[in-house]
């Protein structure tokens, strides 16, 4: 898998982030969660939640039958999306969007109409396939997560996994945000274009193939949708092949900007 994370997202929102759901260094964590019911008197009417629902998008029978399995594992229910895909996404109400990112003519008018419904504006947008510069092309809507072809299914369980809290709605449980948009890291005598895996308003994760030791001090720039780019200095806290961490500096107040923007991005 290759990550928006707002992630990841690529197989890196899982391992190569270092950002687990368990470890105590993260910004925020996320907790599980189970319920069950039941009764000894007659049957009374119960009132479930809709379940969440993933519109999939331009795949042939085989592809959409292998994402529909791994989303329905989560409570996710797929949703063939096979005509008239630009209106559906502007009028019908989905939580998560799924859509081939290359060799489909369609992708940039599914992500416009998307983005720019009132009801889907915060939908969680899978790519499947494309190259690192498809997902840079359509960095401003705010892709969230990759998967990468060939479709394997326990790679795909495992970014449905990573992200299926943002899906069902689970947002105070689950603000690292997986997103993909370019960064611009300057430090240690460098400037490094680079992706971004995960953000939250304390710090992000960033695919890179530059190597920066922790605890240098950099200054990172992105934009994210509707935030215009930023602006804000942090210190690597820990690097990996092919990806680091930086923590915002709690006294750049340009870090609220952020903050504001995920708290909206949650809110919607």
């Amino acid at each position: 898998m290759t990550l928006l994370s707002p992630l990841v997202v690529p197989l890196e929102l899982c391992n190569a982030t270092g950002w687990t759901h368990n470890d105590p260094s993260n910004v925020e964590s996320s907790p599980t969660m189970d319920k069950a019911f039941t009764t000894t008197f007659a049957p009374s009417p119960v009132t479930r939640k809709a379940a969440a629902r993933a519109a999939l998008v331009g795949f042939n029978d085989s592809t959409h039958m292998l994402l529909a399995e791994c989303f329905r594992q989560f409570g996710i229910e797929p949703v063939p999306v096979v005509s008239d895909a630009t209106e559906r996404l502007r009028r019908e109400k989905f939580e998560a969007c799924v859509l081939p990112l290359a060799d489909w003519t369609g992708s940039e008018s599914v992500l416009e109409a998307t983005r720019g419904s009132r009801s889907n504006s915060r939908c969680v947008i899978y790519g499947v396939g494309g190259s690192a510069q498809d997902t840079m092309r359509y960095s401003r809507y705010g892709i969230n997560a990759m998967f990468q072809e060939p479709l394997e299914r326990p790679a795909m369980l495992k970014l449905v996994r990573a992200t299926r809290l943002l899906v069902l709605h689970e947002f105070r449980r689950y603000v690292r945000i997986p997103v993909m948009t370019e960064v611009s890291i300057v430090g240690d005598g460098r400037r490094v274009s680079a992706t971004s895996i995960e953000i939250s308003s304390g710090g992000m994760s960033i695919k890179t193939a530059e190597d920066f030791s922790s605890g240098v001090n950099v200054e990172v720039s992105f934009a994210l949708m509707t935030l215009p780019r930023v602006n804000v200095r942090g210190i690597v806290s820990w690097n990996k092949p092919k990806s680091v961490g930086v923590r915002f500096d709690s006294n750049d107040e340009r870090r609220l900007k952020i903050k504001t923007w995920i708290d909206s991005y949650l809110e919607n």
